[in-house]
């Protein structure tokens, strides 16, 4: 078993699939679809991508994607849009796993990691912190956001409709009404076929909406192809008369829905499209994706409480490497002494 560190995705072994694999059952942000875009659309000059882990006979059993900043200070390949961090490993020997990872980690050397953000019980993340402590480190949590949630396994849409609160299902029901009697609207859902059709019409919307213009958009494009070529992509648009006055980008992965951006033209702000579309997407992916988990993400919005039933946490994990701080010191104090008496100590 020996410490490993790669600068390219292309230089993972092979068995890095497996690790990959497994991760993407449990979030779309451990999968390597979501770490290709990121490192082809995001990475600048800045930034210094590692590949840290563990292998044994060319088989990777641990993986961190991390970003090396200035003066060792390691953290999470950060993003706006990564709404979950952890860390990759084989399910046997952890312990072992865990052992070489962190003597790799104080060999490098690493003088903090950060990691963020990982779930509250993230029981990976928790295990590498109890590793970290005991070899020395200082750890300490720190609260980043809210996530809100919603169970719908062996839930039908209408189960889930029901469980909404009488105020949201009568404005739903009332604004689709007025919206089909006084204009016409259809929907279309684009997941590969005519992506780029989806994808300008999306960005239409996203510049008539009370949002900036998309800061990454070579990220939100290059991600929405990545899923789109493994069928993970749910691109919806909704159109008035053939204009697009709404469009969300939704992505379902192992039976779990993620929310991941919406948009609506202000002008038709009156028919409440947004809310149109959203429950457009949770009937498709309830009914015909037949998902046991939905996700919305990042925020503690009041609008997501009418449209989730749980609110989780999601935490930053800070570890610093007391031992490289002791020996710092002690490497200045040897500096010290020696300007104050020279030719002595």
């Amino acid at each position: 078993m020996e410490f490993v560190s790669y600068s390219d995705l292309d230089q993972l072994p092979a068995s890095a699939e497996n690790l990959f694999a497994s991760g993407a059952k449990e979030s779309v942000f451990f999968s390597r679809p979501w770490f290709e875009n990121l490192v082809r659309n995001h990475l600048t000059r800045k930034q210094n991508i590692q590949f840290i882990g563990v292998a044994e006979d060319n088989q990777l059993l641990a993986l961190l994607v991390l970003n090396k900043a200035e003066g060792d200070h390691y953290e999470s390949l950060p993003h706006l849009y990564s709404s979950l961090y952890t860390l990759l490993i084989a399910e046997t020997d952890s312990q072992a796993i865990l052992g070489c990872l962190v003597t790799g980690l104080k060999s490098l050397p690493v003088r903090s990691l950060t990691l963020s953000p990982v779930a509250s019980d993230d029981k990976q993340i928790e295990a590498l912190q109890y590793a970290l402590e005991k070899a020395g480190f200082c750890c300490s949590r720190k609260f980043r956001f809210y996530n809100w949630k919603e169970d719908t396994k062996e839930k039908s849409f209408l189960d889930y409709f029901a469980q909404r609160p009488s105020r949201l299902r009568n404005t739903i029901h009332r604004k689709q009404r007025k919206l089909q009697r006084e204009q016409g609207y259809d929907i279309r859902l684009y997941e590969q076929d005519d992506l780029e059709q989806g994808l300008n019409d999306f960005d239409r919307v996203q510049r008539a909406s009370w949002k900036a213009n998309e800061q990454f958009a070579d990220f939100v494009k290059g991600l929405a192809h990545s899923l789109a070529g493994v069928g993970w992509l749910r691109l919806a648009v909704m159109y008035v008369k053939s204009k697009p006055v709404a469009a969300q980008f939704w992505f379902v992965v192992h039976k779990k829905a993620s929310i991941f951006k919406l948009s609506y033209d202000e002008g038709w702000k009156k028919y409440s499209p947004g809310s149109i579309l959203l429950t457009y997407l949770m009937q498709h992916v309830i009914d015909v994706d037949a998902v046991e988990e939905i996700d919305f993400l990042t925020g503690n919005d009041a609008y997501k409480s009418d449209w989730m039933s749980d609110r989780r946490e999601r935490w930053m994990l800070h570890c610093a490497n007391t031992a490289w701080k002791e020996s710092s010191n002690k490497s200045l104090y040897a500096r010290v002494k020696q300007r104050l008496m020279p030719g002595r100590g």
